[in-house]
């Protein structure tokens, strides 16, 4: 009877083992995804300016221009930032200093512009590097509309707003800047040449009266 007992005994020791080395072999429960209250994921972060554009401007917009459909309201769709480089001609490192300056102030890697034909005038060939080209969508263009608004335009010298009539006729703007100095990411002693640049616009608006109405509720400082 005693050795019966001593192997019962014995047996469930053995079996509390194999259920504790069970338990700590469970893999942890992973939690789902934060839903919101009507069941779809939660939306990721997006910028400011994108966040008021959809909750405030739209509306403005649908009731200024009596649209019919919330997608009548026009919007941004991309911004091409354009530099020229044409003394790359004379130093291929002037293209690489562009490309760097570039990318910092857009935080996209830019692309380099060749010549489609060569010009014997300016000592250019075709397919040589004269230019340096960035095209800005979704996020990043919101986030570079916003610093260029808010930050870079007001360091401008003596800045009185930006010319409201470079409009194209069909809903784009394109502004010149005459230095990318007024880029917070760009440092003055480590410039080699001052150089400016185009930034165009491009929106989905029809007309040209509903691109300033965008860009005017956007904070385009246009000048009066």
């Amino acid at each position: 009877m005693a050795e019966t007992k001593k192997t019962t005994a014995t047996k469930a020791a053995t079996s509390k083992a194999t259920e504790a080395k069970k338990v700590e072999a469970k893999p942890a429960e992973t939690k789902a995804p934060a839903k919101t209250s009507k069941g779809h994921k939660a939306p990721k972060d997006i910028n400011r300016l994108e966040d008021k554009f959809n909750k405030e401007i739209k509306a403005n917009l649908m009731k200024k221009f009596e649209y019919k459909s919330i997608m009548q309201v026009p919007s941004l769709n991309k911004i091409v930032v354009n530099v020229g480089v044409g003394d790359a001609t004379e130093d291929k490192k002037r293209i690489d200093e562009v490309v760097e300056e570039l990318a910092a102030i857009t935080g996209q890697k830019p692309i380099v512009r060749n010549a489609k034909k060569s010009i014997a005038t300016f000592k250019l060939r075709e397919g040589e590097p004269i230019g340096v080209k960035v095209t800005l969508r979704g996020k990043r263009m919101y986030e570079f509309f916003d610093k260029l608004v808010s930050i870079s335009l007001p360091r401008v010298r003596d800045f009185r707003g930006v010319n409201k009539n470079s409009f194209d006729g069909r809903g784009n703007y394109t502004l010149g800047i005459k230095e990318q100095l007024i880029f917070p990411e760009i440092v003055y002693d480590k410039v080699a040449k001052v150089r400016g640049m185009d930034i165009i616009i491009v929106t989905t608006a029809n007309t040209d009266e509903e691109a300033y109405a965008l860009l005017k509720e956007l904070g385009m400082p246009f000048s009066r």
